[in-house]
């Protein structure tokens, strides 16, 4: 990749490399002082969290989180810059890319992080710190960073290279290796040719993802990907999923969210069941032969999952399941769903909660729940379609004794929680996936329309979105590629896998609404794939943990340590 004589030298690969490097270990040094302070506020004298005193600084606590997540993304970039260099790859793209994100990260996080559209956390007035405490980590590197960063001349010249390259795969390069980017070519070509032209219409008429669509991903693999060889799987890294979800839902969500619930499923299995039930589930999880749904969420809990109420007694050798879940993703077609109910109601919060795989037949629109004890009805949304929400009611339904999983009681919350790592790393990057389609259709959008004689994309505040979309894309992709290597490696991740699904929910809502506004008065018109996006993005920041459920997670764990 040719880069521009302003960049091409190997000094300034070498001095973005290290300038990159020193500025973030420098707000890494913000961020520890940060954590002090806010522990100060919320710390019992035993140094315990008081959970009282936690909530009353909720604010600052969830703004440690972004600051913490800003500063994981500026090093995550500078690892990046650094193992391109080292691998040849430096070029003039990646080099913007990363000169315009860690500047704007640096300097947001002197100046100001949005949680939220009216939420700013500043480390004066939200983190206590003086003007004069903060010169001290705004370190030479730091000034030289911002200074060069998020400059109009740097995002004019991106724009330039991106509109140069508008048919790649990503904007720069992914940081991946060349069988994960085989593995996204495939990806690619499928979502672009069986997805991509039906996707707006499933959408519009809330049809279902057609089964014949579905039977091609299994042919693909996706539905095992993860899934180790011996159960009839792939065995393949999590950075493979990441790029499969990726691509999938760059194409359309629910195609992308259709590959999470078998890996949620399988990771459920293979992590807390019995050598039994994996032999008798993965493989047909890992082939497409069986589909899965996760019911857990119940009205009135919502994240709350320690008040749980839906309940299962033991009756011989069956469990028998009593109450209502909601929020339930394609329970329709689904053949198992994992369900999480309280089988010890003597037992209070997570403890008396267990998970059992109920078994259950395809049903119709027709006839949605063709079993005795189920019946549920649908929950029009927004977006998010193509595989239906629906709200379900519980009465006696039953499921063998040999399903509870692990074959042990009392144990669902902590089975369950060892899929929230993968869950939301899939998440981020279902997230990275809508963001990039927003990025596409609204690069094709002011490419094509023409006013006051010239394209949009070359009004610079067109430009500008165009850019900064860009950007962000690679530090949220960078990020969760970083958590999936944690992953992958057995190393706990929960904190960066938070903070990747965090950010790149934002991203995607940030890229779907630039898109719509770069359409103007088309983008409101439903007609327009603009539209859907702005919809299906929006759900990104509320399951998986909501954004500040996340951030708690995040501030929690950062206190802790």
């Amino acid at each position: 990749m040719a880069a521009s004589p302003a960049v091409q030298s190997t000094d300034d690969m070498q001095d973005l490399v290290g300038l990159a490097r020193d500025a973030a270990a420098s707000v890494q040094k913000l961020v520890a002082e940060a954590t002090q302070r806010v522990r100060k506020r919320v710390l019992t004298p035993e140094g315990k969290i008081d959970a009282a005193r936690l909530e009353a600084e909720q604010h600052a606590a969830h703004g440690l989180a972004w600051l913490a997540t800003y500063g994981e993304a500026v090093r995550e970039l500078a690892g990046y810059a650094e193992r391109l260099q080292n691998e040849g790859k430096l070029g003039e793209t990646e080099i913007l890319l990363v000169k315009i994100g860690a500047g704007e990260y640096l300097d947001q996080m002197f100046g100001g992080i949005p949680m939220s559209q009216g939420e700013m956390v500043r480390p004066t007035s939200s983190l206590g710190f003086s003007q004069s405490e903060l010169v001290q980590y705004r370190s030479e590197a730091v000034e030289a960073v911002i200074a060069d960063g998020n400059t109009a001349a740097n995002r004019k010249a991106l724009v330039a290279k991106i509109r140069e390259g508008s048919g790649s795969a990503t904007i720069g390069e992914s940081g991946l290796d060349e069988d994960m980017e085989a593995i996204r070519s495939e990806i690619r070509r499928f979502g672009k040719a069986e997805v991509v032209e039906q996707a707006h219409e499933w959408h519009l008429k809330n049809d279902y993802i057609p089964m014949e669509i579905i039977e091609k991903m299994a042919e693909l693999g996706v539905f095992g990907l993860t899934i180790p060889e011996e159960y009839g799987g792939m065995g393949m890294p999590k950075a493979a999923m990441c790029v499969v979800s990726e691509e999938l839902s760059r194409a359309y969500i629910g195609v992308g969210s259709l590959g999470t619930r078998s890996e949620i499923a399988a990771e459920l299995i293979l992590g807390g069941g019995t050598e039994e039930q994996k032999q008798r589930f993965l493989p047909k999880l890992a082939s497409g032969e069986i589909l899965p749904t996760a019911v857990f969420t119940e009205p009135n809990t919502g994240s709350d999952l320690a008040s749980l109420r839906t309940r299962a007694v033991k009756e011989g050798d069956v469990w028998k399941i009593t109450g209502n879940k909601t929020w339930i993703t394609h329970p329709v077609r689904a053949d198992i769903m994992t369900v999480l109910v309280r089988t010890k109601p003597e037992e209070k919060g997570h403890r008396g909660l267990s998970m059992l795989i109920a078994e259950k037949p395809r049903g119709t629109d027709a006839e949605p729940f063709p079993v005795e004890g189920l019946t549920g009805g649908e929950i029009e949304v927004l977006g998010y379609r193509g595989m239906k929400e629906y709200e379900l009611s519980f009465e006696g339904f039953e499921v063998p004794g040999a399903n509870l999983l692990g074959d042990v009681e009392g144990k669902g919350f902590t089975q369950l929680m060892q899929t929230f790592e993968s869950a939301r790393i899939q998440t981020a990057a279902r997230a990275i996936g809508v963001a990039q389609a927003a990025l596409d259709v609204g690069l094709r959008y002011a490419e094509e329309r023409i006013q006051f004689g010239k394209p949009l994309v070359e009004f610079p505040r067109v430009a500008d979105k165009i850019a900064m979309m860009a950007v962000e894309i690679n530090i949220a992709r960078q990020l969760t590629y970083f958590s999936a290597r944690e992953k992958d490696e057995g190393k706990r991740c929960d904190l960066e896998a938070g903070m990747a699904k965090l950010l790149g929910a934002r991203v995607a809502w940030a890229a779907a609404d630039n898109a719509l506004q770069i359409h103007g008065g088309n983008g409101f018109a439903l007609e327009y794939t603009a539209s859907r996006l702005l919809c299906d993005a929006r759900i990104l920041n509320i399951f998986e943990g909501a954004a500040e459920i996340q951030a708690q997670v995040i501030a929690r764990r950062l206190l802790e340590q």
